[in-house]
């Protein structure tokens, strides 16, 4: 399943929180990190994607970020699973 983590950093931790991810990786919970992008902004200042088989695995990656951000989790599909998804429904 896909699921795409929203990051919204806290005020005045910027630069900590770059210094920390250059020496951060991410935990072996059963995920596969599709893409991680960190923009110019602080909400949100992070968006990742990964593939899971439960949320679970995406908040135990993201636990150890909580003091610098207020993340939140979607499920997600691709824009072809989309498209099915409306072709099915409009049936």
């Amino acid at each position: 399943m896909l699921f795409v983590a929203l990051l919204k950093g806290f005020p005045a931790t910027t630069q900590e929180t770059r210094i920390r991810r250059m020496e951060w990786d991410y935990p072996d919970v059963g995920t596969k990190v599709l893409g991680e992008y960190w923009l110019q902004s602080n909400d949100p200042e992070v968006v990742a994607i990964f593939e899971a088989d439960h949320i679970s695995q995406i908040m135990a990656t993201f636990a150890a970020w909580d003091d610098v951000f207020e993340v939140k989790i979607y499920p997600a599909v691709s824009a072809d699973e989309g498209l099915e998804l409306l072709k099915q429904m409009s049936q």
